[in-house]
C-alpha cells in the first residue's frame, strides 16, 4: 500500500471512529463519583469545571479532574461567591496544606487569578465562557485568556465542552488538536508528522485533514497513547490501528 493512500485509510478510520464517539459522551473524568459528579455539574458549578481544566498538567488527569473536589473537601465549600471573597494568601494555604493539591509551584496563582477572572469577566458565572452558541474560536480565546492556560489546555477545554457535554457552538474549525504527550506519540508513530515535529506541525497537519474539526483526533489519539501505545514496551499487538500504522510496521523508530 502506497504511503498516502495509507494516511488517507488511516484517517478515515479514526475520523469515523471519533465521530461515533460523539454520540457516546465521555462521563467519567475522576474518581470518587462525588468528585466526578462536581467537575461535570456544569449547571451549578461550571467553575469546577474549569478549575479542573486548568489543573490538567503534568499529573495524572484523573488527579487533576479531583482538585475541584478536595478543595471542596478542605474549604467546606465550592459555591463562587465564597470562592471569590478568599485572599490569595487563602487560595494558597488551601492548595498546599495539608499536602500539595499539585506538582506545579504556581498553580495557587493560577487558581487565584482564574477566580477572580471569572468574577471580572463573566460576572461570577463561567458557563457564561460557554454559553449562547460562540464560535469555537470564542470559547477558545476565552479559556487562553486565563493565566497560565495555553493552545493543549484552552483547545482540551473546547473539545471537551462539545464533545462530552454537548455544548452548542456555531462552528467547529478552531477546536484544534490538544498537542499532549500522548497525542504526540500516536500521531507521530501513526507516520502523520515527521519524527521531532514541532507543537505548529501537528495542529496544521489535524487542520489539513479534517479543516472542519481538527480536534475531533483527540480522544481516539489520547485514549490510544494511554492505553496500547505506551512509550516503552507499546503494545502494539492489542492495537486496533496497527495494520495502518507505521510503527507497528517497523516504519517508524520513535
Amino acid at each position: 500500500m502506497r504511503e498516502q493512500e495509507r494516511l488517507k485509510k488511516l484517517s478515515d478510520r479514526l475520523i469515523q471512529e471519533a465521530y461515533e464517539r460523539l454520540n457516546h459522551p465521555q462521563t467519567q473524568f475522576t474518581d470518587p463519583e462525588e468528585a466526578n459528579r462536581l467537575v461535570t455539574d456544569i449547571e451549578n458549578y461550571p467553575h469546577a469545571f474549569v478549575i479542573a481544566c486548568i489543573m490538567d498538567r503534568r499529573i495524572r488527569t484523573e488527579k487533576a479532574w479531583r482538585v475541584p473536589y478536595e478543595l471542596k473537601q478542605r474549604l467546606g465549600f465550592l459555591d463562587f461567591p465564597r470562592l471569590a471573597s478568599l485572599s490569595r494568601e487563602e487560595i494558597e494555604q488551601v492548595m498546599l496544606k495539608p499536602s500539595p493539591l499539585h506538582c506545579i509551584k504556581k498553580m495557587p496563582e493560577y487558581l487565584y487569578f482564574a477566580i477572580h477572572h471569572i468574577q471580572q469577566e463573566f460576572g461570577g458565572n463561567a458557563a457564561a465562557i460557554w454559553e449562547g452558541k460562540p464560535s469555537s474560536a470564542t470559547i477558545v480565546r476565552r479559556f487562553l485568556e486565563f493565566k497560565g492556560v495555553g493552545q493543549k489546555i484552552a483547545t482540551m477545554a473546547a473539545n471537551i465542552l462539545v464533545r462530552d457535554f454537548q455544548i452548542e457552538v456555531r462552528d467547529r474549525s478552531s477546536l484544534d488538536l490538544s498537542v499532549d504527550a500522548l497525542v504526540r506519540r500516536v500521531f507521530t508513530r501513526m507516520g502523520f508528522v515527521p519524527e521531532n515535529a514541532n507543537e505548529s506541525c501537528f495542529i496544521y497537519r489535524a487542520r489539513e485533514l479534517h479543516p472542519e474539526y481538527p480536534g475531533i483526533f483527540d480522544i481516539v489519539l489520547w485514549e490510544t497513547g494511554r492505553e496500547k501505545c505506551h512509550l516503552k514496551r507499546p503494545r502494539c499487538e492489542e492495537c486496533s490501528w496497527s495494520e495502518l500504522c507505521a510503527y507497528a510496521n517497523g516504519e517508524r523508530g520513535s
